[in-house]
């Protein structure tokens, strides 16, 4: 008799592992198949490549324009330069007491450029002024933030260009007191 309740008992432990067995297999090809659809999902991204095949030239010529917003760094081949006249303007600082001291040429993708810069130079002279006073002694006293400041001027005036671009500035003075 003692053997018939052992027996009973261990059938009964064999059927409780066989079914957490099933739910652990069951949770592993939801968990693959889940993961499965996902990477299916981020790497199908093959749709912008199909419409970028189909743009008109039209277009394109319009992208190239705006995708102009960074400086260039081809140092070997130098455009032609537009000289700005000296930015003597106050950084931004609790005390008001710091100011920078400049003087920018901007290099023209084309020299047909310079007639829209004549026409636009106020508009270029508020921009350079707006954003050169909203930084403070700390953002511009370094390489990098020099830099940085240069992308930001470049893209600003990028957007009210139409005729071209400009490729890159160039500080000739720079002097933080």
């Amino acid at each position: 008799m003692a053997n018939k309740n052992e027996e009973e008992v261990v059938v009964e432990k064999k059927s409780g592992g066989n079914m957490v067995l099933i739910i652990v297999i069951v949770l592993l090809v939801l968990l693959l198949v889940g993961g499965g659809a996902v990477a299916y999902f981020l790497l199908s991204g093959s749709d912008e490549v199909a419409t970028a095949d189909t743009v008109s030239p039209q277009t394109k010529n319009i992208q190239n324009t705006k995708k102009r917003t960074q400086r260039s760094t081809d140092y070997l081949t130098v455009g032609p330069m537009y000289p700005m006249n000296q930015f003597i303007v106050n950084l931004l600082s609790e005390n008001g007491s710091r100011f920078l001291k400049t003087t920018i040429n901007l290099e023209m993708d084309k020299p047909e450029l310079s007639a829209e810069l004549d026409k636009k130079k106020p508009l270029i002279r508020d921009i350079i002024i707006r954003t050169l006073s909203s930084k403070t002694f700390e953002e511009v006293s370094t390489i990098k933030g020099k830099d940085r400041l240069k992308d930001e001027i470049v893209s600003k005036i990028n957007d009210v260009l139409a005729d071209g671009q400009i490729k890159d500035i160039f500080f000739t003075d720079f002097v933080v007191q």
